[in-house]
């Protein structure tokens, strides 16, 4: 989580970066960006907004040594010593062109800029900032001809938000440098995280909770709707949130205890932890600290409704993970030959 309320830019450059899939060139700034004070104004929080509520972040990867990271290498020579800031830009947009591995993957403009006293967590730190735009928006632009006003349509940068962005802090922990990244256009996410940055998770609680939960609500719709139904599917779910909610600490041993009833279902989300480690590259810890941020991001994408065949959708609220169990009730009208759901309430809301 980013604050900016002392961030400055040194320096920054704006190159175009083609797709060598399409026959695309880039195309190189020899002289940094030189703002007057009102676009200085609007760059600095343009470009810095983004972050400012981000939890999770980022560590360089490499699958031999971690210094041989493009991007980690690039920033590292930056933060030490910036006085060959405008070729390694282009060394980093040409990195950038190189990971153009698809016709789909789109060209537009980047930005390198140098940030001073950016305030992560409790400290003040520098950074480097890569930014790539890709879409543009058109505006209208007025002007005076012949004593009357008229207007002619432009396209241009919206100073809304970034396409893509990453910011490299001069700071680090035992796994590297914190990394952070938003993706706007996400039809190309790999393109961006995997091949241009090379980033992974880091081995922390954000990392843990996040995997965690996302294997809950994965296993909710792979076993528990096929094989029980919509409403334990939803109940599962409630649950988990709960358990997240109440512990500071999840071990996952409690955690089957206190949200499954039975020892049938408990196996089956064992057989499934060990299929989804496997199948996704992850390890899921046994033991972590919850991470109160994720959480409330993961709950945010938390569905918990039960769809019917007849055009009706229950939705239950994952903040009462016992409202399921005790109003509403599943059964069979053999006259009909269908199921059906039974609601109790006091009054309509």
């Amino acid at each position: 989580m980013i604050k900016r309320t002392k961030a400055s830019i040194s320096k920054c450059i704006l190159h175009k970066v083609g797709n060598k899939f399409n026959s695309t060139k880039n195309a190189f700034s020899e002289q940094e960006l030189e703002f007057d004070e009102m676009s200085y104004d609007l760059i600095l929080p343009y470009l810095l907004r983004p972050f400012s509520n981000l939890a999770e972040t980022y560590r360089f990867n490499h699958h031999s040594n971690v210094d041989l990271n493009e991007i980690n290498s690039y920033a590292s020579q930056l933060l030490n010593d910036d006085s060959n800031f405008i070729e390694t830009s282009k060394h980093i947009v040409m990195h950038l062109f190189e990971q153009s591995n698809s016709a789909q993957i789109k060209t537009g403009d980047v930005m390198v800029c140098m940030f001073h006293d950016l305030q992560y967590e409790d400290y003040q730190t520098d950074a480097i900032g890569i930014f790539k735009v890709e879409n543009k928006s058109h505006f209208f632009q007025t002007f005076l001809e012949n004593g009357s006003y008229d207007l002619i349509t432009q396209k241009g940068i919206a100073t809304k938000k970034v396409d893509k962005g990453c910011l490299i802090l001069n700071a680090a922990d035992g796994e590297g440098k914190i990394v952070l990244s938003v993706d706007h256009n996400n039809y190309d996410a790999q393109y961006w995280i995997k091949s241009f940055l090379n980033v992974k998770y880091p081995d922390d609680s954000n990392e843990h909770t996040k995997n965690y939960i996302e294997m809950c609500r994965e296993f909710s719709k792979d076993v528990m709707q096929p094989q029980f139904g919509g409403q334990e599917q939803s109940q599962f779910l409630a649950k988990t949130v709960d358990f997240f909610k109440e512990n500071e600490i999840v071990n996952i041993e409690t955690f089957k205890e206190d949200v499954f009833e039975k020892e049938d279902t408990i196996q089956l989300f064992e057989d499934y932890k060990k299929v989804y480690e496997s199948d996704h590259n992850v390890l899921i810890r046994n033991q972590f600290d919850v991470s109160e941020i994720v959480l409330k991001k993961q709950k945010q994408k938390i569905k918990t409704e039960i769809k019917l065949d007849t055009n009706i959708q229950i939705k239950l609220d994952v903040d009462a993970p016992d409202a399921s169990a005790e109003y509403l009730e599943r059964g069979y009208d053999e006259d009909k030959k269908m199921h059906f759901y039974k609601v109790f309430f006091n009054e309509e809301g």
